[in-house]
């Protein structure tokens, strides 16, 4: 993560100025009518590549993760698409921390998203009771 996130922590000023450059934000394009997304690629390869797969692995370890994942992939995206947009959670989330100089902790993250009255807490409900 130090390789990923740097030492400094004024380099970032937000979760989206690091997403932005590890290439895990999507583009979006616009002329005319028109608009499309794509991935972003002038970016750093490898670090996107990284957090990509940190996500994927998050998934296996972690219920909010596996939840959120799923309900990606019910809403038709496939399973990049997912777990990049897993990634782009889990930057915000790694960001907060680094930010803060505090660890992760996975029940704090719950209750956060309890409190904001996030799907991903239902999805995570009903995965635990099947």
């Amino acid at each position: 993560m130090l390789a990923a996130f740097g030492s400094q922590r004024d380099r970032y000023q937000t979760a989206a100025d690091l997403q932005t450059f590890c290439g895990i934000s999507p583009v979006t394009e616009r002329s005319g009518k028109s608009k499309w997304v794509h991935v972003r690629w002038a970016c750093p390869r490898f670090l996107r590549q990284t957090f990509h797969e940190w996500a994927g692995h998050s998934i296996g370890f972690c219920d909010w993760a596996h939840s959120y994942c799923q309900m990606q992939r019910t809403r038709g995206k496939d399973h990049h698409a997912a777990v990049r947009a897993l990634a782009f959670k889990w930057i915000r989330i790694a960001f907060r921390c680094w930010k803060d100089a505090v660890p992760y902790d996975d029940a704090r993250y719950l209750d956060s998203l309890r409190r904001r009255r996030s799907p991903v807490i239902a999805a995570v409900a009903s995965q635990v009771l099947t």
